[in-house]
């Protein structure tokens, strides 16, 4: 990481991870996706907005199966394509999914989550008052030895507009699903990196909350 990279605001004292709350399975395989059912596409562009009130609900494991292959999974299994586009099929972003029992990198050949840290690491996933209150968070991470073909010129740029991409495919599912989400770029860079056990290749670039909404507000499904 750029030391311009690691640039925060540090508007707080820097936190700890908490201890995990249960278990912390090693690898914990996800039911398939439902691909025939869910909101028009149309009502979910309509109803897509952004949510700051969650409640503490677990999502069961098929809705959380489906949130993660609606991200980045594989959706043409026999060339490994992915729901959301990355140039030249680099798949730079890594998901990564911060649960109360432990850190997860989201395996989309696998559709399965593999346990990266065994910690709560949702308070580090930003700033806001509401963070560490949901479920789960997810936080993309740019593996940039993955990009090193690519002229140093775009990295930024290529690897934003994937992230932006999943963040994307992650509200609509959450439209279609009946939960909330808030994309969130204000994080702590290093303390995430940290807690999230990342190498040095490894960059957390954007957070994402998800979980049910307790703000009042129609929700679609």
């Amino acid at each position: 990481m750029s030391e311009l990279q690691l640039l925060t605001y540090s508007p707080a004292p820097p936190a700890r991870p908490a201890s995990p709350q249960g278990e912390s399975p090693v690898s914990i395989n996800l039911p398939g996706p439902a691909t025939d059912g869910g909101a028009p596409l149309m009502t979910a562009l309509a109803l897509r907005m952004s949510s700051r009130e969650f409640a503490a609900t677990p999502l069961p494991p098929t809705t959380l199966g489906a949130l993660l292959w609606a991200a980045d999974g594989i959706n043409r299994p026999a060339s490994g394509g992915r729901t959301a586009p990355s140039a030249h099929a680099f798949n730079e972003i890594d998901i990564y999914v911060a649960l109360p029992y432990g850190v997860y990198r989201y395996d989309a050949p696998a559709h399965r989550l593999v346990l990266k840290h065994a910690v709560d690491a949702r308070n580090l996933t930003g700033y806001q008052d509401f963070v560490g209150r949901a479920p789960l968070d997810l936080v993309y991470v740019v593996r940039t030895s993955a990009i090193l073909a690519m002229p140093p010129q775009q990295h930024d740029v290529f690897s934003a507009i994937t992230a932006g991409a999943i963040a994307q495919n992650v509200s609509l599912y959450c439209v279609s699903a009946g939960l909330g989400t808030v994309v969130r770029g204000w994080i702590d860079h290093q303390a995430l990196a940290d807690a999230l056990s990342l190498n040095e290749d490894e960059l957390p670039i954007l957070a994402q909350t998800v979980g049910y909404r307790t703000d009042g507000a129609e929700l679609a499904a």
